[in-house]
């Protein structure tokens, strides 16, 4: 029996472990047992026991908190999964995507001589300024075993001169979770006919990178433009309001601008996981600044407006299912414009759906 530590510390980390962890306890009961440990990175108050019944997970063995009034949150982080460490003795340490977690488990991983799995290994914006750049390199540079969801990131890998014989690509694991929950979704989830939305009459609108939420001259720019949008094309917007956005709109704004200025938009509260594959796969088209929202968008068939200057993505930029429109308003109405006359084939970039599988198979082989 092999003993997993799985570090997690963001909502969107738990939904990508779901199609680890489903695998598990459906394939490798008896070869893999999984640990669970949250970082406290993010409080959620939505992250509770129902949010992990929802996608049939077990709550976190080890559920740390952080005291954000202490610089260096990372530091904590680490205390916490050495503890675990001390008390479980893992074989293996399996961390997500590009968060301060996944980095904290990376070194925790280095520091006990633990072989690092790395899920979504190889993505690359070539930002530098952005904090998940410098995440997502040292935690590659670091890992034993390194799964990349894209060819794309294969080729980044192989750029760094990391050891290919630790570079997989598999597929990506939300892709294995859009299928899967995509059918219980539309038995489950009512957002749609709560809030009177018919398909293909909407446009989803996300918004939480720092880069864009700390600027006042951005959020202008982009609510002005959404509005444009919604009035000359009769497209309801609907913006499910992260936590720290609304935080931010709320200290640039005042109190009233929610209400007043974007009162023709639709805003909802932070929304499971079932209603955001629904609000994604019912919606004309995505206008985002999140990697993962682009992904699910292509998952459904969906094409976005991507509010950034570059994207780990690029596939789906070379499938011309996304367009880069950055901050400025012309910029975003003339997308809408140019995205809705293009026809993307949405092609399988994001692999057959069966990336937890291989990456649960391949843990087994590689790491005897």
């Amino acid at each position: 029996m092999k003993k997993i530590l799985t570090v997690l510390g963001a909502r969107p980390q738990v939904i990508k472990s779901a199609a680890i962890t489903r695998v598990i306890r459906s394939e490798f009961v008896n070869q893999l047992k999984e640990i669970v440990l949250n970082t406290g990175q993010h409080y959620d108050a939505n992250m509770n026991s129902v949010f992990f019944e929802e996608l049939f997970l077990p709550v976190p063995k080890y559920d740390e908190s952080i005291d954000l009034k202490h610089p260096f949150p990372i530091n904590q982080m680490i205390s916490g999964i050495e503890k675990a460490i001390h008390i479980e003795h893992p074989d293996v340490i399996l961390v997500y995507g590009d968060t301060n977690s996944t980095l904290a488990g990376a070194i925790s991983a280095v520091k006990n001589d633990i072989p690092l799995v790395h899920v979504e290994a190889g993505l690359r914006s070539f930002n530098i300024d952005m904090p998940e750049e410098g995440n997502r390199i040292l935690t590659d540079h670091s890992s034993r075993l390194l799964f990349s969801p894209t060819f794309e990131g294969v080729r980044n890998l192989k750029k760094e001169c990391i050891n290919s014989s630790f570079v997989f690509h598999c597929g990506d694991i939300m892709y294995d979770n859009s299928l899967y929950y995509h059918e219980k979704a539309k038995i489950k989830s009512k957002i749609l006919q709560e809030n009177g939305l018919i398909q293909n009459d909407f446009i989803l609108f996300t918004c939480h990178r720092p880069s864009n939420t700390d600027s006042k001259q951005n959020l202008t720019q982009i609510f002005q433009a959404l509005k444009i949008l919604a009035e000359t094309n009769n497209k309801k917007i609907v913006f499910p309001v992260h936590p720290r956005t609304k935080k931010q709109v709320l200290m640039l704004f005042g109190e009233s601008f929610l209400k007043q200025e974007l009162s023709d938009f639709l805003l909802l509260p932070p929304v499971s996981f079932l209603d955001t594959i629904m609000l994604i796969s019912n919606a004309d088209i995505i206008v985002t600044d999140s990697g993962g929202i682009q992904k699910e968008a292509y998952f459904f068939n969906k094409k976005s407006l991507i509010l950034r200057e570059e994207t780990e993505w690029v596939e789906i930029i070379e499938e011309k299912a996304g367009i880069l429109v950055g901050v400025e308003k012309k910029r975003i109405i003339e997308g809408y414009s140019v995205i809705k006359g293009l026809e993307p084939s949405f092609k399988p970039i994001f692999g057959d759906g069966m990336a937890g599988l291989f990456i649960c198979q391949t843990i087994l082989k590689e790491l005897k």
